[in-house]
């Protein structure tokens, strides 16, 4: 996307109604929806991974090869250091694309959620240096895209993050995963959630979040059953900016 006024980071919530499919005269929104999953890991969480705790969520990413659906993975520079050769795979599977969710997963405003924050003149350098964690691990498939840590943002940090030429991308679907543990409540208030055109934001770290891959079971059948076809945010970006 271009960038928004005063030269501040573009920012993407979900495809706009009627773009991308609804033809001339407008008509319906396409029945589409990206599902997209942070795999989160915070620049001081390497003791917590090396005593055990898992970040990391295979069982999701099998899952989601086997029933065919295409996602974004919004990648923490840290999270591609722990598990390079999972980051690689996931970069090299054209069903997937990786998009930047800083290195340190450290706020960019306050407050947000009790994270420490990134210092203004910081923040492009956090988000370069998890592209750099990318290129290292050999992720490709890497798109320019960013999420804010825990979707906390301000006008300072947009104008701050010009130079990283990025889009942001948010959501218009909170699922609610974020250490759930009950399976069905995900799945429903995503499902009660999406509209056409929707962006949902879900989590790839098992510690975090372990009901995603249940919830994602129930989500993936009955969104189709309803019509819809699941794409990629850089396909859902075409023609609804």
């Amino acid at each position: 996307m271009a960038p928004g006024p005063a030269g501040r980071t573009p920012v993407f919530e979900r495809r706009t109604p009627g773009a991308g499919g609804g033809g001339a005269g407008g008509g319906a929104a396409e029945k589409v929806v990206a599902l997209t999953f942070d795999a989160d890991m915070t620049a001081d969480q390497g003791p917590r991974a090396a005593s055990g705790e898992r970040f990391d969520n295979p069982e999701l990413v099998a899952l989601l090869r086997r029933l065919k659906v295409p996602s974004t993975v919004f990648m923490t520079g840290r999270w591609a250091e722990e598990y390079p050769a999972q980051a690689k795979a996931i970069g090299a599977d054209p069903l997937f694309e990786v998009a930047n969710h800083s290195y340190s997963h450290h706020a960019f405003s306050s407050p947000c959620y009790g994270l420490p924050v990134v210092e203004k003149n910081a923040m492009t350098r956090d988000v370069e240096r998890a592209f750099t964690a990318f290129r290292k691990a050999g992720v490709q498939n890497v798109v320019p895209y960013f999420r804010f840590p825990g979707g906390c943002y301000d006008d300072t940090a947009l104008r701050a993050l010009a130079p990283a030429n990025v889009t942001a991308v948010q959501w218009d679907v909170v699922s609610g995963d974020a250490f759930a543990t009950d399976a069905d409540a995900v799945a429903r208030q995503v499902l009660d959630g999406v509209r056409p055109g929707s962006l949902v934001v879900m989590h790839c770290t098992r510690s975090a979040a372990p009901a995603t891959e249940a919830a994602v079971r129930r989500i993936v059948p009955e969104l189709r059953e309803r019509g819809y076809r699941f794409v990629k945010v850089s396909e859902l970006m075409q023609d609804g900016s």
